[in-house]
C-alpha cells in the first residue's frame, strides 16, 4: 500500500502485474523470473514498513469531529413522507451524548433532502446540529440558474450556528446514467438518469480548497469523486493552500450489503495515501471512518450500522509524497487539460 505515495495506483497496478507475468514463466522451467518477482514483492513489503515505522499519530490541536451515519434506506431517501424523518434521524444522531467535545459535525451526500432555495427554513433547522463556535459539514442538492434556465446541483455546504451557508461545493465528476444522462439526443424522449430530481444534475467547476473557521484546509469531494487519482485536490497551477486533508461525502445505500461499499471505503483509502493526507469519509449507510496519511484506520463505522464517530483529526505528512511532487506526471493518463479519465462522457 505504501508504495502508492511513490507510484500511485497506476505505478502499483503496473507492478503487480508484472510480478505476476514474472511468476507465470515458473511453468516454462525458469526460476529467475518467479525468483525477481518475489524479491519485488519483498522490497515492496519491506519498504512499507519502514516508511511507517516510529510514524506517530498526531492530531490537529482543537478540532473533534463528529460522523454521523443514519443508515437510512435508498427507498426512503427521497420519499416525501420519510424526509422530515431522515433529518430528524440526523439531528438526534448529532445530539448523542459526548456532543460537548465536538467542534464540527459531518453529515453524509444529500443528507438534507430538501433545496435550501427553494425551502428556506431547512438551513435554521439543520443548525441545531452545529456545535457551540464549530460548523456543520453536510451534503445537500441545491438549486440555481444558468443561462435562464434551472440546475441541480449535488452540493456540499457549511452551516453556522445561525443557519447561514458560509461555504459551499459543488460536486464535479457526475455518474453517468446515474446523475446525467450522455448522449441525451440519442435517447427516448423523457427518460431520466437514475439518481436525477427530475432533470440532469449540473456539474460544479472542478477541485477545489476550502478555509473554515476552526479548520485546516480541505478538499471536499462527493461520492466517487474520491477514487480517481491526482484529481481529488486543485491543481498545482491554481492559486491558493495545499488541502491539509479530504473530506468524502458519500451514500453507498445503492449498493446494499455487497462488496461495492467496501471496495469504495478501499480506494478511497488509497487516495490518502497517494496524497500524504488524512482522509474524512462519511457515508449514508456506511463505510464511515477517519484514516491518516499512512492508511490506517482511526475509527470506523461498519457498513448497514447507524450511529456516530466522534475522531480527532490527524495532521498531514508534511512535505507531501514524492507521488504529489512527482508522480502524477509520469503516471496520469488523462489527456491534457482533463481531469477526469471519463472525459468523453463529462456533461459539460
Amino acid at each position: 500500500m505504501q508504495s502508492v505515495s511513490v507510484v500511485g495506483i497506476y505505478g502499483l497496478s503496473l507492478l503487480t502485474v508484472a510480478a505476476a507475468a514474472l511468476a507465470t514463466t515458473l511453468a516454462d522451467g525458469r526460476w529467475r523470473p518467479p525468483a525477481a518477482a518475489l524479491v519485488l514483492l519483498a522490497v515492496l513489503a519491506a519498504w512499507g514498513g519502514w516508511r511507517m515505522a516510529g510514524t506517530e499519530g498526531r492530531s490537529v490541536e482543537g478540532v473533534v469531529l463528529r460522523l454521523v451515519q443514519p443508515a437510512f434506506f435508498q427507498t426512503l431517501k427521497w420519499d416525501r413522507e420519510a424526509r422530515e424523518d431522515n433529518l430528524r434521524r440526523h439531528l438526534e444522531l448529532s445530539a448523542a451524548p459526548g456532543r460537548e467535545r465536538v467542534t464540527h459535525v459531518v453529515w453524509p451526500e444529500t443528507a438534507v433532502p430538501f433545496f435550501p432555495e427553494r425551502d428556506g427554513w431547512v438551513t435554521q433547522v439543520i443548525a441545531r446540529a452545529v456545535p457551540p463556535g464549530g460548523l456543520l459539514l453536510t451534503g445537500i442538492p441545491r438549486l440555481g440558474l444558468r443561462d435562464g434556465a434551472y440546475t441541480v446541483t449535488n452540493s456540499m455546504v457549511a452551516v453556522d450556528a445561525g443557519g447561514a451557508i458560509v461555504a459551499s461545493f459543488d460536486k464535479f465528476h457526475l455518474v453517468p446514467f446515474g446523475e446525467y444522462l450522455p448522449f441525451r439526443f440519442l435517447l427516448p424522449a423523457g427518460m431520466q438518469a437514475v439518481a436525477a430530481v427530475g432533470m440532469d444534475t449540473s456539474p460544479g467547476p472542478g477541485p477545489r480548497t476550502l478555509a473554515l473557521p476552526g479548520l485546516p484546509p480541505f478538499s471536499p469531494l462527493i461520492c466517487y469523486e474520491v477514487i480517481f487519482p491526482a484529481a481529488v485536490t486543485p491543481a498545482p497551477a491554481v492559486a491558493g493552500p495545499r488541502p491539509a486533508w479530504l473530506l468524502n461525502l458519500t451514500n453507498d445505500a445503492w449498493y446494499g450489503e455487497t462488496a461495492g461499499p467496501h471496495q469504495h471505503w478501499a480506494i478511497a483509502l488509497t487516495r490518502a495515501v497517494e496524497e500524504g493526507m488524512p482522509l474524512v469519509r462519511a457515508a449514508n449507510t456506511g463505510i464511515s471512518g477517519v484514516v491518516d496519511p499512512y492508511g490506517r484506520t482511526v475509527g470506523r463505522l461498519a457498513l448497514g450500522s447507524t450511529g456516530v464517530l466522534d475522531a480527532a483529526l490527524p495532521a498531514v505528512h508534511e512535505g507531501g509524497t514524492p507521488y504529489v511532487q512527482y508522480g502524477r506526471s509520469v503516471f496520469r493518463l488523462n489527456p491534457p487539460g482533463h481531469a477526469d479519465p471519463d472525459w468523453l462522457l463529462s456533461p459539460r
